[in-house]
């Protein structure tokens, strides 16, 4: 799981909310992270190998939404796995952790893997929050046509740039000026889960706004299409907003966990005594959110690959082979238009207000397409109303 409780336990003098929930049966907690983050890790590389009579899930070049989420995966993969690494060294070398309750120790390892460790999952769940962000982001400028192949590069330097410099300063700011003095007073702790959970409240804030925008463009980039709103585009536009809403549903049921089980540690720990008899419901609920944090945070990879492309079965196609992307086909029927010669009696404006027309047309398909991107059924649907299709 990815807390920030992770990099203060490797504080020696940690504070006693921390100490609470790390000593609250620690070999069932790492049994349970382990569980949980192999299961998703190899279920969500299961989700992404090709399968057998389908095709790849690739997007247009001019379009950078399927990088960015294959980017989100590969951070919930490199989370996963350093979940399972963290969590068995805890397990299989009890000695060497508890190394790192002793003040002024002289093997410095212990410390350095808890902190190393602890740095890893934050850095790669924070990037992971960063590109959800950019989804949203891209999904919309995708329907205003802003997106293109230079976004990407701004996407990159936006999420890596900003995840690393919140981890680094977050980690600074806990540690400083020693990490054996890290926990003496609040102000070491705070400025590190402000930069921990900035991310994740940006998605829970600004995505669904993005979202929701992204929706009313995708119906009024529909209905412009053809100059009516048939069915088909009705239930395009219903696919896609039940797609962010998947989206979204995940990423709250894998992380509302962490913001009630911090809100109930940030509680005990301003209390004076927090063993008092009172307290004892409080404390029953961080040590239940605690182990459900264990369980949910590694399944965000794998339940988020069901909400970006759905069930997409055993069959694993480990062949490599060049195949069709769906909507290849309509640029290749555009190209092909020009194969068909054209009536002499037409009039040069009417051709040229026709390829304008079809331009456009096209133009709306691929960004439709982009953001139904892993459903089939949205795809032939599209395509088949698509006048490029009916040889317009």
């Amino acid at each position: 799981m990815a807390s920030p409780r992770l990099e203060t336990y490797c504080c020696p003098n940690r504070d006693a909310a921390t100490q609470l929930v790390m000593n609250f049966q620690p070999e069932v907690f790492c049994g349970v992270c382990i569980g949980s983050a192999s299961i998703s890790l190899l279920l969500t590389i299961l989700q992404l190998l090709p399968k057998k009579g389908q095709s790849p899930r690739k997007m247009p070049k001019a379009s950078s939404s399927s990088t960015i989420l294959l980017l989100i995966s590969i951070c919930d993969i490199l989370g996963a796995l350093g979940m399972i690494f963290r969590s068995s060294v805890w397990l299989g070398f009890p000695g060497f952790i508890a190394n790192i309750s002793v003040v002024n120790g002289t093997d410095v390892w212990p410390s350095t893997f808890c902190v190393g460790s602890a740095m890893w999952i934050q850095l790669l769940y924070s990037a992971g929050f960063w590109w959800l962000f950019c989804y949203a982001v891209d999904s919309y400028l995708v329907v205003r046509r802003s997106a293109g192949l230079s976004t990407i590069v701004l996407y990159h330097m936006m999420t890596w740039g900003l995840a690393v410099l919140l981890c680094v300063e977050g980690i600074a700011l806990l540690y400083y000026p020693s990490l054996s003095s890290c926990e003496n007073g609040m102000e070491h702790a705070i400025p590190h889960y402000i930069t921990t959970y900035a991310p994740l409240l940006l998605v829970l804030v600004a995505n669904p706004i993005l979202f929701r925008r992204t929706v009313s463009a995708v119906a009024s980039l529909l209905k412009g299409r053809q100059g009516i709103y048939t069915e088909n585009e009705r239930r395009l536009g219903t696919e896609i907003q039940m797609r962010f809403f998947k989206i979204m549903l995940v990423f709250v049921i894998c992380w509302s966990s962490n913001i009630i089980n911090e809100t109930l540690l940030f509680y005990l720990e301003m209390q004076p005594d927090i063993n008092e008899m009172p307290l004892k419901n409080i404390r029953s609920a961080a040590l239940i959110t605690w182990i459900i944090m264990g369980v949910l945070n590694p399944m965000q990879g794998f339940l988020f690959t069901l909400a970006f492309y759905g069930w997409t079965g055993w069959r694993v196609d480990l062949k490599w082979r060049k195949r069709e992307i769906p909507w290849e086909s309509m640029s290749s029927s555009t190209a092909g238009e020009n194969a068909y010669p054209s009536p002499v009696n037409y009039q040069s404006n009417i051709h040229d207000s026709k390829k304008i027309s079809t331009t456009d047309s096209q133009q709306t398909d691929e960004a439709i397409s982009m953001l139904s991107e892993g459903n089939t059924s949205s795809d032939e649907r599209l395509t088949r109303s698509s006048p490029i299709y009916q040889g317009w």
